[in-house]
């Protein structure tokens, strides 16, 4: 009996893992550039009652008996697929269509990437820097700082699909800034390290960044201005994988109380 209340209680925490990924990927539904996740399980140890034995006549029992110590979790995974293009009409906002992930320097001088093309020009020491809403610049080809001269206006700045940045003058004509914003893939994206703020570290389980501008075996990203990539949370989806999930939990309870049942059954024996 104790084996099935830790069989059952297992069941019941894998399926509170469950629910807390859904409970995420419906927080993040409005989160740009988010990726849903699952969570996946495995089977625990079996214990064998009885092996492949012979009867009493000399007959093979083809096999044995084996009972299961319940489940965990083994994984959370991120599906990498595409999100819906949506148009925000601000220039400093850029969307990927594409496996490629943008890079950024955080304050601890280290790179992450991220999908969320929600940038802003701010003040640097060299000129205006490209960076993110919380100030970690944007790197482009090279791994270097993307900065434009603080004479110019940022708003004039345009983006092709290439990452390319050009400047548009008073007299309407542009001049192209030598700067291109950097794309990086991953050759398992599924491993990144997730921190906050929507960035990814690499790990050894993603591999290297693939630097876009010098890999020719790769599929090239384009980038879209004035847009913002939705995080591809399907709520109808989620909201069936949680009653699945919560029904699943309620079974495991109910095998809780049906197994105190026996044992009270058993207690109760004169």
């Amino acid at each position: 009996m104790v084996r099935t209340l830790w069989t059952a209680a297992s069941g019941m925490i894998a399926q509170q893992t469950a629910v807390d990924t859904i409970a995420n990927n419906l927080a993040n539904v409005n989160t740009t550039g988010y990726k849903n996740e699952t969570a996946e399980f495995k089977s625990l140890l079996y214990q064998t009652l009885q092996t492949k034995t012979t009867s009493k006549n000399g007959e093979n029992k083809p096999i044995g008996a084996q009972v299961g110590l319940g489940v965990r979790n083994s994984s959370i995974t991120s599906h990498y697929t595409q999100g819906t293009l949506t148009e925000t009409g601000i220039y400093t906002n850029f969307a990927v269509s594409g496996n490629g992930f943008f890079a950024v320097k955080a304050e601890d001088g280290k790179t992450y990437y991220t999908r969320n093309g929600v940038f802003q020009f701010t003040a640097g020491t060299n000129g205006l820097v490209l960076a993110t809403s919380e100030g970690y610049p944007v790197l482009d080809t090279s791994g270097n700082q993307i900065t434009i001269p603080t004479t110019y206006n940022s708003s004039n700045v345009t983006v092709n699909s290439s990452g390319q940045l050009y400047y548009t003058n008073a007299d309407g004509t542009t001049t192209a800034l030598g700067k291109t914003i950097g794309m990086y893939q991953f050759n398992n994206p599924a491993g990144l390290l997730k921190q906050s703020d929507s960035l990814y570290a690499v790990s050894d389980a993603s591999g290297a960044a693939i630097n876009e501008s010098t890999n020719t075996a790769v599929t090239k990203s384009k980038i879209y201005q004035g847009y913002l990539e939705a995080s591809n949370v399907q709520v109808a989806d989620e909201m069936v994988n949680l009653i699945v999930a919560q029904r699943a939990y309620e079974m495991n309870s109910k095998a809780v109380q049906a197994a105190d049942d026996m044992m009270q059954q058993a207690n109760n024996l004169r």
